[in-house]
């Protein structure tokens, strides 16, 4: 049971005694180092002896410091040795001076902002290069031995990636179909040309939007449900326990989300196509009256296949993007659920900014093929 902290004032014949009693905490102290302070205050050679005392922490030790102000020197002070040792420690601390802050200036605050940024692009290109290597190496003992490849897997995310994406993918598109097909009506009638809707839309929809829309969808559906899934195995030492049974992490949990994107992002693109000429078809039939047998007609015939294969093209090297982007965000956690978070965020972030580059690019390759 805590004792509250007191002391007494005894005078003998080689001086004056303080006897400490009771337990010096931040519980018990009280008042008691006040009163201490008020007895101790100009007295000379006073004696400190602690070894009656129980109980004894910082704040106890700092108040019979902060009480004496100079009498341990003075007189002599009687204590255990390890209630010496708490009186040195907190004396030291109370003596240390503060460690001074250096002002910085705006433009140094800057250049380490920027050096931190270009050292932080260095690591994440050599990370990427080493997952993509891994990964290649992953692709290739596939090739080798297609007896170990993990068929469940990839078509239980298949599901998850793919059919379970349809209606999203499917209801987006139509949308956008719908809208390129109002804006190119309206365009148009003031050269009196609205049937051009149809090629208009068939072009944007089979070369273009049908696969960004598919790709964005995807970087922020699957991207980021990737880096969650494997970063929070990744918390849970998972991996580490497949690396210690001797698993290899891409083997299970990279390769068969890769191949499932890779596999299921043609199919999402078909479709989007459908439902994006679908959704010019169903606005040039209410808006200019032109039936949707009309419509797919003139796309077979003016718009051709040369469109839908050179949207479908960009399918693989999407796909392969986005799973490489949102596994490794997740190989890529660390213990803490912060983290998580930043690697999901930075997944989809990544993803999206990616998918609109290489559809950037792979326009300019095909600008310059004539294609």
């Amino acid at each position: 049971m805590s004792k509250p902290a007191d002391f007494k004032l005894q005078q003998g014949d080689h001086g004056a005694t303080v006897t400490l009693t009771g337990d010096w905490t931040a519980e018990t102290m009280g008042e008691a180092d006040n009163r201490l302070a008020g007895i101790l205050d100009g007295s000379k050679a006073v004696c400190i002896d602690l070894n009656a005392i129980g109980r004894c922490d910082t704040a106890g030790a700092y108040g019979i410091l902060r009480a004496a102000e100079g009498q341990a020197s003075a007189g002599p002070v009687l204590a255990r040795t390890e209630t010496r040792r708490l009186l040195d420690l907190v004396a030291a601390a109370v003596e240390a001076e503060p460690t001074p802050v250096t002002p910085r200036r705006g433009t140094t605050d800057l250049l380490v902002r920027v050096g931190m940024g270009v050292i932080n692009v260095a690591r994440e290109a050599a990370e990427t290069f080493g997952f993509i290597g891994h990964l290649t190496t992953s692709v290739g003992r596939m090739f080798a031995n297609p007896r170990k490849i993990r068929w469940a897997a990839i078509f239980s995310l298949s599901e998850r990636a793919g059919l379970d994406a349809l209606p999203i993918v499917a209801v987006t598109t139509f949308f956008i179909g719908a809208v390129v097909g109002l804006l190119g009506i309206n365009t148009l009638r003031e050269f009196g040309a609205e049937v051009l809707v149809v090629e208009g839309t068939g072009i944007a929809v089979l070369r273009e939007f049908g696969i960004v829309i598919t790709a964005v969808l995807l970087s922020g559906r699957s991207a980021s449900a990737f880096a969650a899934e494997i970063g929070a195995m990744k918390m849970r030492q998972e991996i580490d326990a497949m690396q210690v049974l001797g698993v290899d992490p891409f083997d299970a949990l990279v390769l068969p989300r890769f191949v499932a994107l890779l596999l299921m992002m043609p199919l999402l693109t078909f479709v989007a196509d459908l439902a994006g000429l679908a959704g010019g078809a169903m606005v040039a039939w209410n808006v200019i009256d032109l039936s949707p047998t009309f419509f797919m007609q003139r796309v077979a015939d003016n718009v051709g296949a040369d469109h839908f294969w050179v949207g479908l093209s960009k399918a693989p090297v999407m796909a392969a993007v986005i799973a490489g982007i949102g596994c490794r965000q997740g190989m890529e956690v660390e213990g803490d659920v912060t983290s998580l978070g930043v690697r999901v965020t930075s997944a989809v972030v990544q993803a999206i900014f990616a998918v609109i580059v290489l559809d950037a690019i792979f326009a300019l390759v095909y600008m310059e093929l004539d294609i």
